[in-house]
């Protein structure tokens, strides 16, 4: 295992992952054997930090330029617009305006009058995610809520709503770092 050692004034040896480097910071008389001792000890560690580096490294992505940030938005219209019309029948609802925007904080919305809003950057994610923020957002028109009446009607019609849901949590910081810098 490769690694990069700091001696300094410490008492301690410490792990660091940066950058998708393991760094052992170490006393400044500590030998090489005990350093290597000491990262073996701790090797469970180090690799599931490192392939945590590496999963966020990867999606780590430059932000879209304005062009492609408008590509991708024109792209939405058409998609929301499909998969809105495809879902709301089995839902039992209608709908209003169908509005898609590139928020910082929200994949979706629903307003009392029925208008839904969504955020383009949600093409980016699996289309079963891009689904499930749908279905959430049309069960709002029969629960403006988040009741447990709301989550069975979300169920009934998107059993997997969980696992998309965990997807958002864990990825949907990277997708929103996508925006471009104001």
């Amino acid at each position: 295992m490769n690694y990069i050692v700091i001696h300094s004034n410490r008492k301690t040896m410490a792990l660091q992952i940066k950058n998708g480097e393991l760094i052992v910071r170490a006393p400044k008389r500590t030998s090489y054997a005990t350093i290597e001792r000491f990262v073996s000890e701790h090797r469970t560690w180090i690799e599931k930090h490192l392939a945590e580096a590496e999963k966020h490294r990867a999606l780590t992505l430059p932000p879209l330029t304005e062009e492609e940030l408008r590509a991708l938005t024109d792209e939405a219209r058409r998609v929301f617009s499909e998969r809105v019309a495809y879902f709301a029948p089995i839902v039992g609802v209608s709908y209003g305006r169908i509005t898609v925007r590139h928020q910082s904080t929200r994949w979706g919305s629903c307003t009392a009058k029925g208008n839904l809003n969504f955020n383009c950057l949600l093409l980016l994610a699996p289309p079963e995610v891009l689904d499930s923020i749908v279905v959430h957002e049309l069960c709002h028109r029969k629960e403006m809520n988040h009741s447990p009446r709301f989550y069975a009607e979300v169920y009934r019609v998107y059993p997997n709503y969980d696992a998309s849901h965990a997807w958002l949590k864990e990825n949907g910081q990277a997708l929103m770092n996508r925006l471009p810098k104001k």
